[in-house]
């Protein structure tokens, strides 16, 4: 199982949020990380512009999208954005695309929330053939795309959805490279996720993998490290999406998810993810502090160098319906 970082664009904690962004980057890389997942919200920069620029700068680490919304921007202009940075990269994108959230949606962008698998499933007939260097001609009910792009050398990124139900999970299985999940625990993983997606891609003869994103924490004070994760990720369980995956668990809130105890506690819980065929784990550090950040990155860089354990896939070579985390609430 691959193990990556989760980063923040955030505010750049009083410098430029792009050279805070680079230099987060930089951090993991000579950890020994080979993927950083970061997403888009609607307040904060770009993302695709700065991960264009942190891929130009920081060499020999990967990045992810986890997760670009599709509502507001043309699969066009996407896709003209996702070949740019992926050519800025030198094929080191991984595109993850999700739906946001009705609040989003509707409160903010003034945009309807209707018919989501429609909306998305018309989106990936435009975009597809744009990111292959294809023609699109995808007349749809909700979006149309006709027309062709040139942007010579542009590799295409590999494209994941932020998928959780049964529907988009079957969308991802059968046309992208898997799914981005958030807050799903294990024995939805094991019940639910993998055997969809996986059933729905072997149909059409394909491969998915899940990427399973989680809070984590390596600590020797977990009362304080859950404490810290409830309030940080509160609003995850207000929303639809993300609560129907926490009460397959039976989980009373997104605390309950995270990955807490000591070292050993949560190299086990990490294999258990392997074990299920998770093919990649994007964890979220949660820490008061930097000591207590990297202590918890550095026993993920150890689980991802271990030999798989019985019953474990094989590492996964690199190369949303919500997506990865924002910043605490």
């Amino acid at each position: 199982m691959r193990i990556s970082v989760f980063g923040f664009v955030g505010d750049g904690g009083g410098r430029s949020v792009v050279d805070a962004f680079v230099a987060e980057l930089e951090t993991l890389r000579a950890e020994g990380f080979g993927r950083m997942w970061a997403a888009q919200l609607p307040q904060e920069p770009d993302l695709l512009t700065v991960l264009a620029i942190a891929l130009r700068e920081v060499p020999d680490i990967e990045v992810g999208s986890g997760v670009v919304p599709i509502q507001p921007q043309h699969p066009m202009a996407l896709a003209q954005r996702a070949l740019t940075t992926n050519l800025v990269g030198e094929g080191r994108l991984t595109l993850g695309l999700g739906l946001s959230h009705r609040a989003v949606t509707e409160g903010q962008w003034g945009m309807s929330w209707d018919r989501p698998l429609r909306r998305m499933t018309e989106y990936l007939d435009g975009l597809l053939p744009l990111l292959a260097g294809e023609q699109a001609d995808a007349t749809g009910e909700l979006l149309t795309t006709r027309g062709r792009l040139r942007i010579p050398g542009a590799p295409a990124p590999e494209v994941y959805l932020a998928a959780l139900g049964p529907q988009m999970l079957r969308l991802a299985g059968r046309r992208t490279a898997g799914t981005v999940t958030w807050l799903t625990g294990p024995k939805t993983l094991a019940e639910h996720v993998l055997p969809t997606i996986t059933a729905a891609a072997e149909e059409v003869g394909r491969t998915a993998r899940v990427v399973s994103a989680l809070p984590v924490s390596v600590t020797d004070d977990v009362d304080a490290a859950r404490a810290l994760a409830a309030r940080r990720f509160a609003i995850y369980g207000r929303l639809p999406s993300y609560r129907a995956m926490l009460d397959r668990e039976g989980y009373a809130g997104p605390a309950d998810a995270a990955i807490i105890g000591d070292e050993q506690e949560v190299g086990e819980r990490l294999a258990e993810l392997a074990a299920l065929g998770v093919a990649e784990f994007v964890g979220i550090p949660v820490a008061s502090d930097a000591e207590g950040a990297a202590r918890t990155r550095a026993v993920m860089r150890a689980a991802e160098s271990e030999p798989a354990r019985d019953g474990a896939r094989p590492p996964v070579d690199a190369g949303v319906t919500n997506g990865l985390p924002g910043r605490e609430e």
